[in-house]
């Protein structure tokens, strides 16, 4: 070993000794410490105790049961987020609503091409020698009476929608109206209370359809008014599980106030439509299970499908 390569090993040790003392022994330079730090060194180490006794996001959301028409607290149900609480998807909710509006064209719209309207297929006139233009027979699409060129024929304008995607987009409209707080659920038998004098006048055929009617009219905008649920408010929808007599026939009579729909017509687009949803809690279990496939596992145990998140589980009554 040369001399040269002895005094290069000399101050590497000297450096390593130097380095290895703490800083508090080392004299200060104007304020800036001797001590460096790599940057993994001086990277702040997290607080692991901290970050573990911080709340999880909450599973659960809370939803209340309402009486109709009083608005009466009865009770609190927990709904899973999955459920209830899901975020705004724009564009799965437009998927929805372009597909079910393409499976409700009617596609009859038909036009008779030359060969399909009837009469003679004669040749109106000679090809050459009238002066005029060269014309064909009656069924020819230039003259009045003819048939249509390129028109329209019944034809299936319904397109596809993953079924999963279709059930996440009724989630999602409802999970929007829960956070605008525009989801009211009620209990079972939703309808109309009417007047038991006005009832029992009706059903003798003292009053005729025209009072009926008015009465119906005036007194559904009133407790609409009252509500603030009414025309003055961007109307209200109401979703049964089956048809109320006093309720459907209320919104036959005064639409303007709002509608009610049995949950076999409902749609996503009817979820958006209107300014709030009131819905039966029989209803609303029935909407989530028959739209939740993407909610469901497609693992067996002991022979049974693993579900999704439960229906509701009652936490106060």
């Amino acid at each position: 070993m040369t001399v040269k390569e002895i005094h290069g090993l000399k101050e590497a040790m000297r450096a390593l000794s130097f380095s290895a003392q703490s800083c508090k022994t080392l004299p200060a330079r104007t304020g800036f410490s001797i001590c460096r730090r790599s940057m993994a060194t001086a990277t702040p180490v997290p607080d692991i105790t901290r970050s573990v006794s911080q709340p999880w996001p909450s599973t659960t959301v809370p939803l209340t049961i309402y009486s109709f028409p009083s608005l009466e607290p009865r009770s609190v149900e927990s709904w899973s987020t999955k459920h209830l609480h899901l975020p705004l998807r724009r564009d799965i909710l437009h998927l929805a609503v372009v597909y079910e509006g393409d499976r409700t064209r009617q596609g009859t719209a038909s036009s008779k091409t030359r060969y399909e309207v009837a009469g003679s297929h004669r040749k109106l006139s000679p090809q050459k020698g009238t002066g005029r233009a060269r014309r064909g027979d009656r069924q020819s699409p230039l003259l009045r009476g003819g048939g249509k060129t390129f028109g329209p024929k019944p034809r299936d304008f319904s397109t596809r929608l993953n079924r999963k995607v279709y059930d996440l987009a009724w989630r999602t409209a409802l999970s929007y109206r829960y956070r605008r707080g525009e989801l009211i659920v009620s209990e079972d038998g939703l309808d109309l209370p009417l007047p038991d004098d006005f009832l029992q006048l009706a059903e003798a055929g003292r009053l005729g359809r025209v009072l009926e009617d008015g009465f119906v009219r005036r007194y559904l905008r009133q407790m609409m008014g009252t509500l603030r649920w009414g025309a003055e408010h961007g109307r209200s929808t109401f979703i049964t599980t089956e048809r109320r007599p006093n309720l459907f026939t209320g919104f036959e009579v005064a639409g303007q106030e709002g509608r009610a729909l049995e949950v076999d017509d409902v749609d996503v687009k009817d979820l958006l439509e209107t300014g709030r949803l009131v819905i039966e809690r029989s209803a609303l279990r029935e909407m989530i299970q028959q739209h939740q496939s993407d909610l469901v596992s497609r693992v067996f145990i002991n022979g049974v499908r693993v579900q999704g998140p439960p229906l509701g589980t009652p936490i106060l009554t």
